[in-house]
């Protein structure tokens, strides 16, 4: 099974500011040898998650946004 890593962008981030844009929703799947992927923190710069997911043999899954109506 593909471990897979879903994020979503944080709604509270205004541009410019240099804060992680990123946060974890989600983790699924377990590794070959059985072993699982523990994620300490919440918000991620996209370049950390992209790390994470190469070191780990894990897919990211971009979550759409939705406005606050939907």
């Amino acid at each position: 099974m593909v471990v897979k890593i879903y994020v979503r962008e944080r709604q509270k981030v205004k541009s410019g500011v240099k804060s992680p844009k990123f946060r974890v929703i989600a983790v699924t799947g377990t590794q070959g040898n059985g072993e699982r992927i523990h994620i300490e923190a919440t918000h991620f710069r996209k370049k950390e998650l992209e790390m994470i997911a190469k070191d780990t043999n894990s897919e990211i899954v971009f979550l759409d946004t939705f406005e606050k109506d939907e």
